[in-house]
């Protein structure tokens, strides 16, 4: 028995929604990332200016206007990466795969309201790991049902491995 059905090319086709539905998806998949990334400004914003700027960092810490970029490249592309698995399977036979990416998105907003928010390196540190565990979880079950859809989340697990990295640095400087 198959934890999330029929894998790769053995598949059934479904028939993609085409037209108008097609894009509205598409842009329901984009919005999705745009709502998480703007309610995790709204904590990070305030705290980074207060207290984000007079912690210890690394060595390796980017600068500030390095992330609001690279984070708007990933959303994107993860907005992507579930468009395609819904496209090809829709919501009820790509459900497991989309419910991992839904609960890797909300441990993602969980991880800014840790840090920022509450200001807790430490805790902050320990989601950010059940999140990695998240995003791996979800390109197992999104490579199941598309390659492409894998190979766009991957620029997201590794750029959350190096914010793990920085995020157990500052804890421990801190």
């Amino acid at each position: 028995m198959r934890l999330f059905g029929p894998a790769g090319e053995n598949a059934p086709e479904r028939v993609p929604p085409r037209g108008w539905r097609n894009w509205l998806g598409l842009a329901g998949f984009i919005g999705i990332w745009r709502l998480t990334g703007w309610l995790g400004s709204i904590v990070t914003e305030s705290s980074v200016d207060e207290w984000y700027r007079w912690l210890e960092k690394p060595s390796f810490n980017p600068p500030n206007w390095v992330f609001a970029p690279v984070w708007t490249a990933l959303y994107i592309m993860m907005g992507v990466a579930a468009w395609i698995v819904w496209r090809r399977r829709g919501f009820f036979e790509g459900r497991t795969a989309l419910r991992l990416f839904g609960t890797q998105l909300l441990l993602n907003l969980l991880w800014s309201f840790l840090f920022f928010g509450l200001r807790q390196p430490a805790v902050a540190f320990f989601e950010i790991i059940l999140l990695i565990v998240g995003i791996v979880a979800t390109i197992v079950a999104f490579r199941r049902v598309d390659k492409y859809a894998e190979l766009l989340m991957v620029p997201y697990l590794m750029w959350v491995l190096f914010a793990a990295a920085l995020n157990g640095a500052i804890w421990y400087l801190n």
